[in-house]
């Protein structure tokens, strides 16, 4: 039997990458046979959607409304918050930081042994924040981070002290790049998206992109990928990466291969998409 949760790894991110480039900022919800339809193209069949859309519905993540026998789904306010820090990410913050003033952020937390699930859900929130373990139970983040909005909603506050400051000697800025960050292992993952999508010397077609049928289902996996690079990147200072460092190339290449497709892809979404304007 296939893996449901491997099914679902992939569903839901290449659903959250649909939802946010084409109904995020839009007062409608659209039809699961939509939802359907679309992911289709990229190769996810109809009960790995109907199951994550589901289980979307269960996070918070979705909103059903129902007209007649038909089904529609809607971000919910916390989806849409997501989605718009993503965006943030994309476009704006970009993936190296010129800017650091030199000062991080540390965050130090205890919680009961039995909390798994809280221990997992106030690490993932710190991953996407930009922090990396220093050693058990304090993680730093460079620059100042607004802790209370990475955190909002965990319930964890009597759990968690927040401090501000910058490393002294003997300390070196790159002792807490190499303690807290796999620096190596980003820059594979950055080399690996490069290896899929650079089109340099590939006659203009990368090769993650071979057999996928146009170019929405080509731009919702571009996206997703890159979404999942960018909210494993900590955004660590320029002046303080290897040279040669390749998040700056693949980025290039994303917004290349993005710009290419945003057009054709919005509109052959339009055309599929049965929509439910909402109040």
């Amino acid at each position: 039997m296939p893996d449901s949760g491997a099914a679902e790894a992939r569903t839901r991110p290449l659903m959250l990458t649909f939802f946010g480039a084409h109904v995020l900022g839009r007062p409608v919800a659209v039809s699961a046979g939509s939802v359907i339809e679309v992911l289709g193209r990229v190769g996810i069949g109809e009960h790995a959607v109907r199951t994550s859309l589901n289980r979307m519905v269960k996070r918070g993540l979705l909103e059903r409304h129902r007209q007649g026998r038909k089904m529609y789904f809607a971000l919910s306010a916390h989806a849409a918050r997501v989605l718009e820090d993503g965006r943030e990410r994309i476009w704006r913050a970009g993936v190296v930081n010129r800017n650091w003033d030199g000062r991080w952020t540390l965050v130090g937390f205890s919680l009961p042994e039995d909390w798994r699930r809280e221990r997992h859900d106030l690490r993932s929130r710190l991953v996407w924040a930009g922090f990396g373990p220093l050693q058990n139970g304090l993680w730093a983040a460079p620059g100042t981070v607004d802790v209370a909005a990475a955190l909002a909603g965990l319930g964890l506050e009597a759990h968690i002290r927040v401090f501000g400051g910058s490393v002294l000697p003997p300390t070196q800025v790159r002792d807490v790049l190499e303690t807290a960050f796999d620096v190596p292992a980003m820059a594979s993952r950055y080399q690996a998206f490069l290896d899929r999508w650079d089109t340099a010397g590939a006659g203009g077609c990368p090769a993650a992109a071979e057999g996928l049928p146009d170019d929405l289902a080509r731009q919702l996996v571009l996206h997703s990928e890159w979404l999942e690079l960018v909210r494993r990147d900590p955004h660590l200072p320029a002046e303080h990466l290897p040279d040669g460092w390749p998040a700056m190339r693949a980025e290039a290449v994303f917004r290349d291969l993005a710009g290419r497709w945003e057009r054709p892809a919005a509109a052959e979404a339009a055309r599929i998409l049965d929509t439910l304007p909402l109040g």
